[in-house]
Parts: C-alpha cells; sequence; structure tokens
C-alpha cells in the first residue's frame, strides 16, 4: 500500500530554490515515487536516519550534495517531506 505524500511549506520553498539552481527536479521525484511506493529506497541513495535537530528524521543522497529529509511513519503510512537543498542549505 501507498504511502501519503504531505508537503511543509518549507519544502515547498527548498523545492523552488532547486529549481532555481537548475537541479533536475525528475531525480528528486524519482527517489519521492520509490518511497511512496515501496517505504524504503535502495542503498545507492544512503538513506540513513538522522541525530541532533534532526533525530527520528530520515536522509537520502538524491546526488552527492542533494539531499532529501523526511519523517516516515509507518503506522499510518504518511511521508512528511521536511527539506531538500546541500548540505549547507540544510545544516
Amino acid at each position: 500500500m501507498a504511502y501519503t505524500l504531505i508537503y511543509t511549506g518549507q519544502f515547498k520553498k527548498d523545492l523552488k530554490r532547486c529549481q532555481k539552481r537548475g537541479l533536475d527536479i525528475e531525480l528528486l521525484h524519482k527517489v519521492i515515487t520509490l518511497l511512496q511506493e515501496n517505504g524504503s529506497l535502495p542503498a545507492e541513495y544512503k538513506p540513513h536516519i538522522l541525530s541532533g535537530q534532526f533525530s527520528g528524521y530520515w536522509e537520502c543522497h538524491i546526488k552527492p550534495d542533494w539531499l532529501l529529509i523526511w519523517e516516515q511513519n509507518d503506522k499510518e503510512l504518511t511521508l512528511l517531506l521536511l527539506n531538500t537543498g546541500t548540505h549547507s542549505d540544510l545544516f
């Protein structure tokens, strides 16, 4: 069963910034679709749980310096998309 996507306002702002930078948004859509359909990502995207201020959230690498941060609720089948951008944008 597919996960429901929830987009935060910050994610929408981040997405616009990525578009202005000329990043290939189709790559982001591919990752989000994989997450939505499977609830997980292949190892090539280096998915892992974060610590610190983002404790409990997940992160993956769309490209080496392009990240996606989300919160995953497997019980309610929801994905809360929080941020996307470079390491310097997010940390």
